[in-house]
């Protein structure tokens, strides 16, 4: 059964011209459907440079590509994102924040929308806070929740608030867990994933430019969020998750943790162990898109 893109606006039916300004793309002057047509994986991360990564890894784990080949960046004409693609896989960089990947989902959607895709998996790869989990580990997202804890992504909408539900696919949260499993070679677990405005307050940090709370305070929050099942934080899930429900896109996100925030504040790991850290949901992604291709 064929899966498309559902886009909720009419008002694209009459535009002759749909220009995806942030990617440098545009119906009128790229022919959508051979650029991207045979896209199945679409994976999204901050960083450019990460994406890139990204591309290469799975270009080499699919026998695509030569080795140490190069992927042109699709998006050159503009510094806002970066794309590569390489067989049914497209990579992406969403930059930092709910409003930077929101931006980029609503061209994204646009793009697979008018390539005539189906059947589309969107999976965020990134990197996170934890909490209660050791270093390194990798939270599979079974919910995006607010600061507040609730699964709900809020809103302002032509001055009203609008509510709209962050719950991931649990089929493919159940997929990617077993796909860990497999490989062995991580701790991996299914959480909630809070997903915050900012770096710093918004995360109960002590080392921002600006702290009104004290550390029992932040740790009686922190601990708070553990008990209702927060693994994880970051900051763009809960945008992520209610785009790709809209659409009518299975959609998950996979982080690692960079440190256990119950234990501090501050990412003091080395740069060789936090760049095998960052690897890590790529090999699992990685590992899922080789199995659901028959290459495992």
């Amino acid at each position: 059964r064929e899966n498309f893109i559902h886009l909720c606006n009419p008002h694209l039916e009459k535009m002759k011209e749909d220009i995806l300004y942030h990617f440098a793309l545009g119906t009128g002057t790229h022919d959508f459907p051979a650029l991207f047509g045979d896209v199945k994986f679409v994976c999204v991360g901050g960083s450019p440079s990460r994406m890139k990564a990204f591309i290469a890894y799975i270009a080499e784990e699919l026998g695509l590509g030569s080795p140490g080949g190069d992927y042109p960046n699709i998006c050159a004409g503009t510094d806002r994102y970066a794309m590569y693609k390489v067989g049914p896989v497209l990579s992406v960089s969403h930059g930092m924040g709910i409003p930077s990947i929101s931006i980029m989902l609503h061209e994204l959607i646009k793009l697979l929308y008018h390539a005539k895709c189906s059947n589309i998996t969107i999976i965020r790869i990134g990197t996170s806070g934890g909490i209660g989990l050791e270093p390194g580990s990798v939270v599979i997202t079974r919910q995006s929740v607010d600061a507040t804890f609730k699964s709900q992504f809020e809103q302002v909408i032509l001055g009203k608030t609008v509510i709209r539900s962050t719950n991931l696919d649990e089929q493919l949260a159940k997929e990617l867990m077993q796909c860990s499993k497999e490989i062995n070679q991580f701790n991996t677990v299914i959480g909630n994933t809070m997903c915050t405005l900012d770096f710093y307050e918004g995360q109960g940090r002590l080392d921002g430019a600006i702290c009104l709370y004290n550390e029992e305070e932040k740790l009686q929050y922190l601990k708070e969020a553990y008990d209702s099942g927060v693994r994880n934080i970051e900051m763009e899930s809960s945008v992520f998750a209610a785009m790709c429900n809209l659409s009518g896109v299975k959609a998950a996100v996979v982080c690692v943790t960079l440190l256990n925030r119950l234990e501090g504040d501050q990412i003091s790991s080395s740069h060789d162990v936090l760049q095998e850290y960052q690897q890590r949901p790529q090999k699992l992604v990685g590992y899922f898109i080789k199995k659901s291709l028959g290459k495992v």
